[in-house]
Formats: structure tokens, C-alpha cells, sequence
């Protein structure tokens, strides 16, 4: 997998931003591309912080350069699956191998508050020969929105300290195909400029608990979760962890 990431760490000096146009789950199937209107290890992940900060700031990151005239392709595995907010011309369901959903990301100005975060999905590395992968949606974003739409996800990811830019999949083989170039994606990690992190919980049936108990300005923190899990299976995805949690936090909500 090709992957470039910017932080708060990174350099200064500005990236070069090229897309391709793509050549193209464990998946229900078909691939769908239609026409239309946070990389951790849980072994190495740091303690969360004790109270996460609706700091409401855009998290520094070495700024991306778009070349003219190519289009922006953006990787949505979170809330922009079901609730995209820009306009795009395609829709490519691909998978990200090597990374895996997890709720790792403190929610204080959407889906909680600093008293009461949420819980909000990230990347995780994962090893691809023996870990599925992170299904989710490439959308491409036409060369004369592609700054407007990067802007606006600067602002909609602000909490979110890292920007990868991935190669996607057609499927989770070992062969698959290459459908995406240098997707634009944004994750949380543990690092200490992540004000936001709260990592892995003791168990399931305690992030389920969190994600239950937490509402904050745009709605409870179980539609987040619910809302993602319907789209998922709206696009033919498998996926037992999102589910297995799904079904704890309905029945922590009865």
C-alpha cells in the first residue's frame, strides 16, 4: 500500500497532491461505483487523557498542493459514508487493506462533549494478510471543487491530527486491484497533539456503554454509530466488529 501521511509533526514544506483516476469486500459481492449529486497500534497506544478538549482548533498539517486540472479522491470509512456534504461525480466502494475501523477518537463538539465525550471511528493498522480490511467509499471530487472541498474537510476533520493519502482496493486478495490512487483520508492517532484520543476501552461493552450515554451537538453519539452501520450494509459490507458493537450499544439503548 501506498500511503503519505501529514501531522502536527510533519514538515513545513508543502506536498505534492496527485490523484488517479481509478482503474476499479470481506464484501456481499459486487463492486458498486455509482454516479452522484487512524493509524495506530493497540500495543503501542498511549493512555487517553483524562478529560478530552473541545479545543476547536484545525489540527497543523503540512498543507497539500493540488495539481491543476486532477480531481481530489476522498476516502470515507466514518460519518462521510452516510452523510458525504460535498459534491462529487463517483463513487467507488473500495476497501483500504492494512487498516481496520475502530472507535478510538474522543467526540467533544459533535458526538459528546468535554464532560461526556463520544466515540468516533479512526484508522488502525492492522496486518493484511490475516486482518480484513476497512471497507468504506472513494469519492471523486472534480478538479474545479477539489480546493473547496478540501477546505471544508479541513474544518468537518479538525479534531483529526493526521492526513494519509492511500492506494485502494477493489477486494481484500492479495492481488487486488488498484481503483484508487492517493486517496485523501484523515485518522486519529495517539499522538500527545491529539487532544482527542482516547484509544482502546477495557472492553466492547464498555465503549458501547460510551457511545450510548453520549450526546452532543449534532445528536446522540449511537446515531453516529447506527447511521454507519446501516450504510455499511447499504453498500454490501461485512464488517463483525461494527456490527458485534452496533448490537451492544441497541441493547444498552432499550
Amino acid at each position: 500500500i501506498n500511503t503519505t501521511a501529514s501531522s502536527s509533526s510533519s514538515a513545513s514544506s508543502p506536498s505534492s497532491f496527485v490523484a488517479a483516476t481509478p482503474s476499479g469486500r470481506r464484501r456481499r459481492s459486487r463492486r458498486s461505483v455509482s454516479r452522484g449529486g487512524g493509524m495506530v497500534s493497540a500495543s503501542s497506544a498511549t493512555p487517553p487523557p483524562p478529560t478530552p478538549t473541545d479545543h476547536g482548533l484545525i489540527m497543523a498539517r503540512e498543507p497539500l498542493r493540488l495539481m491543476p486540472g486532477e480531481p481530489l479522491w476522498v476516502f470515507g470509512y466514518g460519518s462521510i459514508v452516510w452523510k458525504v456534504g460535498f459534491e462529487y461525480t463517483e463513487r467507488i466502494v473500495c476497501c483500504a487493506r492494512g487498516y481496520r475501523r475502530r472507535f478510538y477518537q474522543g467526540s467533544t463538539d459533535h458526538r459528546g462533549t468535554t464532560a461526556f465525550p463520544g466515540r468516533t471511528v479512526t484508522l488502525e493498522a492492522c496486518d493484511p494478510s490475516s486482518d480484513p480490511p476497512c471497507w468504506g467509499a472513494a469519492y471523486r471530487v472534480a478538479p474545479e471543487h477539489a480546493q473547496t472541498v478540501l477546505d471544508l474537510l479541513e474544518v468537518r476533520e479538525k479534531q483529526y491530527d493526521m492526513r494519509l493519502q492511500l492506494d485502494l482496493h477493489s477486494d481484500d486478495t492479495p492481488h487486488a486491484e488498484v481503483v484508487v490512487e492517493n486517496a485523501l483520508t484523515y485518522i486519529a492517532t495517539s499522538d500527545a497533539a491529539n487532544l482527542n484520543w482516547l484509544g482502546p476501552a477495557e472492553s466492547m461493552d464498555d465503549v458501547a456503554q460510551q457511545i450510548a450515554a453520549a450526546v452532543g451537538p449534532s445528536g446522540p453519539n449511537s446515531e453516529y454509530l447506527f447511521n454507519l452501520a446501516d450504510a455499511m450494509r447499504g453498500i454490501g459490507i461485512e464488517d463483525d466488529h461494527l456490527y458485534d458493537l452496533e448490537a451492544r450499544v441497541r441493547r444498552a439503548t432499550l
